[in-house]
């Protein structure tokens, strides 16, 4: 029997930032090694230097890379990969091993270099929930309102997506201003301005405000960029509201206390008491505008997601399907309510519309993982 040689070639692998909302990401290293048996291989090592995470609040581990300094950069596809990667439910010293390394048309794997990132994302469990959305915005005629809906095991994003983030990615996709505007240029709404050669910089400051003038187009590239989508309006409304079960249909052990709640903490206005639970119309809540994401953490959803009412109103990957609208790449469905909404705005079924190509300083995303795509 032939037997291969072992070998052993040190790849470049990028240290990134502990920011922008990423989280901490250390010590990373990645070797091109050749088994006896199975080919060559790269071992990613890394320590993600969180304390807190767990299978109710894990964190999405994706990584990317390139040949050389002048190749674009790529997502190695989660099928690919083996080990500490995808969602990962505790912190420390992690390993990764990626085979078939010809699958993305590698030509010169020894001068690789790899990206290791990862997201906080919130579990929410499978099972029947109350969905009051009227799917279409309620001018569906087709459809109609469902009390009770069923929906498969998916982890929400903790937080909308920031401007750091967003910026990141830019620095590796955002060619010829592709995925920028200029109103992001804007200080005080936004942030991110544009340089010689498409290179991206934040404002100080402004890193951990979620993203904002981003079109429907540019919220799913930024989430094809890591391997997530975004959430449907059904998924949306479960994570705001929580399922019959909190903790699933599996186990039916946690009862949701408020099945139909009309906001994430309850029923209480947002501003009820003189106390403000989400970013909403006006400066009375600390903020005139934007927040950075998480300044009401204390008012998360039953699962922990952070400002998914107020603040920025999110991109869902539902269209608004009238009958008249059939065939047509029409109006997408914005949830959530934004900084400019009074309370009423920022509940559980009120929605908006706008076309995919539309740019807003009140709208941004955040990203989903199914569990079709683990």
């Amino acid at each position: 029997m032939k037997r291969f040689l072992f070998t052993s070639v040190l790849v470049a692998i990028v240290s990134l930032p502990a920011s922008a909302q990423w989280l901490p990401i250390s010590n990373a290293t990645a070797k091109l090694e050749n088994s006896e048996m199975g080919g060559p291989f790269f071992k990613i090592e890394y320590e993600l230097g969180v304390k807190d995470l767990s299978p109710a609040a894990p964190a999405y581990v994706f990584v990317r890379c390139r040949e050389n300094a002048n190749a674009s950069w790529k997502l190695i596809p989660q099928t690919a990969l083996r080990g500490d990667h995808d969602i990962v439910e505790s912190g420390g010293k992690k390993k990764i091993l990626w085979w078939g390394l010809g699958s993305l048309g590698l030509t010169n794997a020894p001068q690789l270099e790899v990206r290791v990132r990862a997201i906080r994302m919130v579990r929410v469990p499978g099972g029947a929930f109350k969905m009051k959305i009227v799917p279409g915005g309620g001018y569906d005629e087709s459809k109609t309102q469902v009390e009770s809906a069923t929906l498969p095991m998916f982890w929400m994003a903790k937080y909308e997506t920031t401007i750091g983030m967003y910026a990141d990615y830019l620095n590796e996709t955002g060619k010829d201003g592709r995925g920028w505007h200029k109103h992001m240029a804007k200080t005080e709404r936004c942030g991110i301005t544009r340089g010689d050669n498409d290179a991206y910089t934040v404002t100080p400051g402004r890193e951990m405000f979620p993203i904002n003038y981003v079109t429907w187009y540019d919220a799913t590239a930024f989430l094809d960029w890591c391997g997530l989508r975004l959430p449907t309006e059904a998924e949306w409304e479960k994570t705001l509201r929580g399922g019959l079960f909190l903790d699933g249909d599996e186990t039916k052990k946690v009862q949701n206390p408020k099945p139909e709640r009309k906001y994430p903490w309850g029923d209480e206005a947002p501003d009820a008491g003189g106390t403000w639970r989400c970013n909403g119309d006006g400066d009375a809540d600390k903020f005139a505008e934007l927040s950075p994401v998480g300044s009401f953490e204390k008012f998360a959803s039953p699962y922990g997601a952070c400002d998914i009412v107020g603040n920025a109103a999110e991109w869902t990957l539902d269209w608004y399907a009238t009958s008249f609208h059939a065939g047509l790449d029409g109006y997408r469905m914005v949830r959530g309510g934004s900084f400019m909404d009074p309370p009423a705005g920022c509940d559980a079924v009120t929605g908006a519309t706008q076309l995919p190509f539309k740019r807003s300083s009140i709208t941004g995303f955040r990203g989903l993982r199914d569990t079709r795509t683990k």
